[in-house]
């Protein structure tokens, strides 16, 4: 029972009492039973004014109270009582007031937080307090392939949806459970096999008093890669002046000095001019030396025009296959797809392609002489070169447009198991005896040129692969 009602029949109850005992003594004294009879009407009115004065208070909480459960802040209660309950009737709806601005202003901050964080190009995960993924963004979902976030990702730990998910990632599982393994507030730099580089931190916000973890991820290959040519050029360029005007110096002295050739004992000329040659063919080496340096700074911008990618490989196979047959290294199509016509700068594709296909033979007459000196039994391992040219997904052009096109170049020497993945593309690194480090670039330099995707990096089976994606 309600406080108001039972008060209600409580004053109901003694005055009815008071009123039945007065009308007994009604005909000894009936002026008087009948003041008092009045008296207590007026009581029992009195006591229902109070009651109703009370009960409002009452009902006012009780709707305050609906309010706020509903979390309808953007309502207002009637004011039209005077005294206490006004008051009380204004601070609830300045209460109101305040939840609903205050809501408001975490609801529009909420929304620009959330479309700051789908434009930045920054990949940010955030964990709830057990350490499971509780939002991604869109650079985020990118990098852990959108078929399989909605599914796997949201509400599962990072390692788990890792482990069940590693062959579709778009970057190794590796790289992911290093960043996961970052410590609060340390950044690092790790790199892909495809030689992605990126940046990632991990840091705490707290929410609701408890700390709760994020990641946050930005990819700096372009950035790397643009700094790393800049020096490269600047570096180039100062060698170039200096070593063409020594040479240019230099070809003149010995030019000059081959005019006093007759001027020397007959028996001593051999020598002179011997020793002249050297130095001539030195100053040659060396123009020829910087000049493949100078081609990379001095790169055209490509002239594209419809290529067959078939026929040009073709002519480079056609090229390479009597070093191949005369060192006992297979070169063969694994597949070739003939009808792939493309937008391409034809010249330096084919530069850029012929390097790979000479790093892969040279990797593996060096694979060959390594074997045949740790192990001379093992010398007639096979050695070869394959080619893979096709669609991902085995089909042709015409049924699946929308397949990716993979050139693969495919080597038995496996070279690469102990080399950094990151360090293949920079300046000056090289895995060869006597290598400049200047072909890998050339290759990078074209391929980005092109806009074209790229992998390079052993394949798991004893194998060196270098893929192309068009």
């Amino acid at each position: 029972m309600k406080t108001s009602r039972g008060f209600l029949i409580y004053l109901l109850l003694i005055h009815v009492f008071f009123f039945g005992l007065a009308l007994g003594f009604y005909r000894q004294s009936p002026i008087l039973i009948v003041t008092i009879e009045l008296g207590l009407v007026l009581s029992f009115s009195l006591g229902i004014y109070l009651l109703r004065s009370l009960t409002q208070t009452t009902v006012l909480t009780r709707q305050f109270r609906d309010l706020l459960q509903d979390g309808n802040y953007s309502a207002r209660l009637k004011n039209k009582a005077r005294g206490e309950v006004g008051e009380l009737l204004e601070l609830f709806n300045r209460m109101l007031e305040t939840l609903y601005q205050e809501r408001l202003q975490v609801g529009e901050q909420r929304g620009f937080l959330d479309r700051l964080l789908e434009a930045t190009p920054s990949a940010v995960i955030v964990f709830d307090f057990d350490g499971r993924v509780s939002l991604l963004n869109s650079s985020a979902r990118e990098l852990l392939g959108q078929g399989l976030v909605g599914e796997k990702a949201l509400g599962s730990s990072l390692l788990d949806f890792v482990q069940t998910s590693e062959k579709n990632l778009p970057l190794n599982a590796q790289f992911w459970r290093d960043l996961n393994a970052l410590e609060i507030g340390a950044s690092v730099v790790l790199s892909d096999d495809n030689g992605r580089r990126f940046s990632c931190q991990r840091g705490q916000f707290t929410d609701r008093g408890f700390a709760r973890d994020f990641l946050l991820i930005d990819e700096i290959t372009l950035a790397i890669a643009s700094s790393e040519k800049s020096t490269y050029d600047k570096l180039v360029r100062v060698l170039a002046h200096e070593v063409n005007n020594t040479v240019a110096v230099t070809v003149s002295v010995l030019d000059s000095l081959l005019f006093y050739q007759r001027q020397i004992r007959s028996e001593d000329q051999e020598d002179f001019t011997t020793a002249i040659a050297a130095v001539q063919r030195r100053n040659a080496n060396l123009a020829q030396f910087i000049e493949r340096f100078t081609d990379v700074v001095k790169m055209p911008e490509p002239h594209l025009h419809m290529t067959n990618v078939t026929e040009l490989l073709e002519g480079i196979v056609l090229l390479m296959r009597q070093t191949c047959q005369e060192a006992g290294i297979e070169l063969r199509w694994l597949k070739k797809e003939t009808q792939v016509v493309l937008a391409l700068d034809a010249h330096l594709m084919e530069q850029a392609l012929l390097n790979i296909l000479k790093n892969a033979i040279e990797a593996v007459l060096a694979s060959q002489k390594q074997v045949a000196s740790l192990d001379s039994t093992q010398s007639t391992r096979n050695h070869y070169v394959h080619l893979f040219l096709g669609r991902d997904g085995g089909g042709d052009t015409a049924q699946n447009p929308t397949e990716n096109l993979r050139l693969s170049i495919i080597d038995s020497a496996n070279g690469l198991m102990d080399v950094e993945h990151a360090q293949l593309f920079s300046p000056f690194f090289t895995t060869k005896k006597g290598g400049q480090g200047i072909g890998l670039m050339f290759v990078r330099e074209v391929l980005q040129r092109h806009g074209l995707q790229y992998r390079f990096a052993p394949n798991g089976h004893a194998e060196t692969q270098f893929d192309i994606y068009f």
